[in-house]
């Protein structure tokens, strides 16, 4: 889940109390949130946990699909440790290239580079440190295809994302090519192969994501107006642009979540289960591009939070065994 950024508690500050044109503030963080972060150790919020630990329980769930539900727990762990690791060195090093550009957004300002809690070189040097035993890990105890896969992740995330952001508004769609990498990272790790229902796995976790980015760029977007990031269609002040994207990703998404029970990787629990939590995507999202407000907005996104898991708990309790 690289392509978001996302954790609750910045969304949380992002959204509180404050309309999308609302001045931030220039007083120090002093919320019940800020405190918390305070306490924690600056290292261990540069991995981003919450998002790190998404794409571990991606990874996995993956990895069970793949063996027709009977995978082994020390396999498994590898997987995912490899995974979880690099995951969080990727972020870490993200942080350290958008530092200036944290500095001055509302909701990043209190990361631990631009908030002077960590030097850029411990974080950059941290964050390495993370990618390169990840996929080591991977390499050594699981293979070579998953260990490529989360190397390649790491660099379409930094070095095409991350930059992309502030020229094109296919950051978005090149930005979700990595955060779905962690579905065939999982495949490959139990089979070594990368067959139809790994690259379907990875459409499903591709699709999800724009609605998701779509809505939060909207939602904070005088935030990336300042800093020139194309998260959004341009040119479109009322958002109907926005919508319709919405719309058009959340009715694909709609197709392809069902096509697991169609191939047989699944069986109908899941089938009913997907149609109708991607129902219920698509209808949040053509209300939002209706009315792009706040609140419809903000609907597509807190949807879309609760969409993946619920999907995946889908997955696991209604893989079809291998024939």
């Amino acid at each position: 889940m690289f392509l978001s950024d996302w954790t609750p508690t910045q969304t949380r500050e992002s959204f509180a109390g404050m309309s999308p044109e609302a001045t931030p503030p220039a007083s120090p963080d002093r919320s019940v949130s800020g405190r918390m972060r305070r306490q924690r150790h600056p290292l261990y919020e540069l991995t981003k946990p919450g998002i790190a630990g998404f794409v571990m329980i991606t990874a996995g769930v993956s990895y069970h699909v793949a063996t027709g539900g009977a995978s082994d727990f020390a396999p498994v762990l590898h997987a995912m440790g490899g995974t979880g690791i690099a995951t969080g060195g990727a972020l870490a090093i993200n942080q350290y290239v958008e530092r200036d550009l944290d500095a001055q957004m509302r909701r990043t300002r209190t990361r631990p580079i631009p908030s002077g809690r960590i030097t850029p070189g411990t974080a950059l040097a941290f964050g390495l440190a993370l990618l390169v035993a990840g996929v080591a890990w991977l390499w050594a105890l699981v293979g070579w295809l998953p260990a490529l896969l989360t190397a390649a992740s790491a660099a379409g995330y930094i070095g095409l994302y991350t930059p992309l952001k502030r020229r094109s508004y296919l950051a978005t769609l090149v930005g979700a090519v990595p955060g779905a990498i962690p579905g065939l990272i999982g495949w490959s790790a139990a089979s070594g192969e990368l067959p139809l229902g790994a690259w379907v796995l990875f459409g499903i976790y591709f699709l999800w994501q724009l609605p998701h980015v779509l809505a939060l760029a909207w939602l904070l977007r005088d935030d990336y107006e300042k800093v020139g990031f194309f998260l959004m269609p341009p040119h479109d002040p009322d958002g109907r642009r926005v919508g319709k994207h919405m719309v058009y990703h959340s009715l694909s998404l709609l197709f392809l979540s069902v096509v697991p029970t169609l191939i047989g990787m699944t069986g109908w629990i899941y089938g009913v289960g997907a149609l109708l939590l991607s129902g219920a995507m698509l209808a949040s999202c053509v209300v939002a591009a209706g009315d792009m407000t706040t609140d419809n907005a903000r609907r597509v996104f807190l949807g879309s939070l609760i969409y993946q898991p619920l999907l995946l708990l889908l997955l696991l309790v209604d893989i079809r065994p291998l024939m």
